[in-house]
């Protein structure tokens, strides 16, 4: 095993990369064109940033529910099954489309499309440590990151086309089919399961499993805890503005077509892939001290957005500047992200990792969808030059004040 594990490629980490590429691409071809569906048939920026609150709330409870899964059960059949429940839900969407009332209908369908996604994806990061020895954590990790990324960049680029030219209906079809394929595949994937005896209940076993880890983070090592804040300010401060934002001016106050808005969500999926390059590339020259600077970036390329929307400023000019800036800004981002990501696997016990991971993934994103509704909002009522400054610098605050504690996250 250790010899089959010294490699990157493995049979059953390439399958696993696979089926991600797969099953992501799907994911994000739907996450694209549902909200901007909404966006386009009621033109209402408020409305767009509550159904993007409403829909992360999910992903946000089911995180830990999905880690504790993950470690307990056997993390290949959680991929299947999920990517088979997938493809039902978009099978369901399709039937129900122009029968049921649309709100609702978009609304309960992306909460269940980000519900599935928050159960999956511990389940896949907590399997690299299985497969995979730990010096080539940080690649795996780049390699998983960067097939997210490209899925985020093809799928809204083709489904930006898609979308203009045919509309919704292909779009249900081919992430319909994404998802079986992928579970198809993903049947073949074995990863080494250690079982843990269960003595309680569902529940029970649940509360317990998450109260471990929980007290694992808050007390034997409550850096992270400190880092988890962090991220939960920056995802209320600048990512909830992006995630609103960007589609709300490029579609609404630029008044660009959807494609326009399918290649600008396409440089975000390029940036991260750059990002994860870099990553890959670095490795272990990497270190947590880079983390607040990697933040700072992000808030200065927002502010550059900002500065593209000042009155005056060519509507294509603008674009051309939100599209470079939201690229650079997810390469910072996902070369944030593959860091903290590694140094938590490599540092948090086998038995703890895919509930510790999913804990933090939730409490740091409990404030995204506050962020969104609160910016849908602001959106409308304010000027976007004056939501996305704003948002900069407080953004950049956070960065600054957090230097002494991503180097605290180097004492083992």
């Amino acid at each position: 095993m250790e010899t089959q594990k010294s490699a990157l490629f493995t049979r059953d980490f390439t399958l696993v990369v696979i089926g991600q590429i797969i099953s992501l691409f799907g994911n994000a071809i739907l996450h694209f064109a549902l909200p901007l569906y909404l966006l386009r048939e009621t033109g209402s920026i408020a409305l767009f940033g509550a159904v993007n609150a409403c829909s992360f709330l999910p992903m946000i409870l089911m995180g830990p529910i999905g880690g504790t899964a993950a470690d307990r059960v056997n993390k290949g059949r959680i991929m299947v099954g999920l990517d088979f429940l997938t493809a039902g839900l978009t099978v369901c969407y399709a039937l129900l489309w122009g029968k049921a009332p649309l709100v609702p209908l978009v609304i309960v369908t992306l909460m269940l499309l980000y519900a599935i996604a928050g159960a999956y994806q511990p389940a896949v990061q907590a399997s690299l440590p299985l497969l995979l020895s730990p010096d080539r954590l940080t690649q795996g990790n780049a390699v998983i990151n960067m097939v997210s990324t490209l899925a985020n960049l093809l799928g809204p680029a083709l489904g930006g086309v898609i979308f203009g030219l045919w509309g919704l209906s292909p779009i249900l079809a081919v992430g319909g089919a994404c998802f079986f394929c992928s579970a198809v595949m993903e049947l073949f994937i074995r990863i080494p399961q250690v079982k843990r005896p269960r003595t309680a209940g569902v529940l029970a076993t649940v509360k317990g499993d998450l109260g471990e880890s929980w007290q694992y983070i808050t007390q034997e090592r409550p850096v992270f805890l400190w880092v988890t804040l962090v991220l939960s300010a920056f995802n209320l401060l600048l990512s909830a503005v992006m995630i609103v934002g960007i589609p709300a001016i490029v579609a609404q106050v630029l008044n660009m077509s959807d494609a326009h808005m399918g290649l600008t969500q396409a440089a975000m999926g390029l940036g991260g892939l750059l990002g994860g390059l870099l990553a890959g590339a670095f490795g272990a020259r990497l270190s947590p001290r880079h983390g607040p600077f990697c933040l700072l970036v992000c808030s200065l390329l927002a502010a550059g957005m900002g500065l593209a929307v000042l009155p005056g400023v060519p509507a294509a000019l603008s674009y051309r500047v939100i599209t470079a800036a939201a690229l650079l800004a997810m390469s910072a981002a996902m070369l944030f992200t593959v860091v903290l990501l590694s140094l938590v696997q490599a540092q948090v016990p086998g038995q703890l990792l895919g509930k510790v991971i999913a804990c933090i993934q939730a409490v740091a994103n409990c404030a995204s969808p506050l962020g969104q509704a609160a910016y849908g909002v602001l959106f409308e009522r304010l000027p976007p030059w004056t939501v996305l400054l704003g948002a900069a610098a407080l953004s950049a605050l956070v960065a600054l004040g957090s230097r002494r504690i991503f180097q605290a996250l180097e004492t083992v």
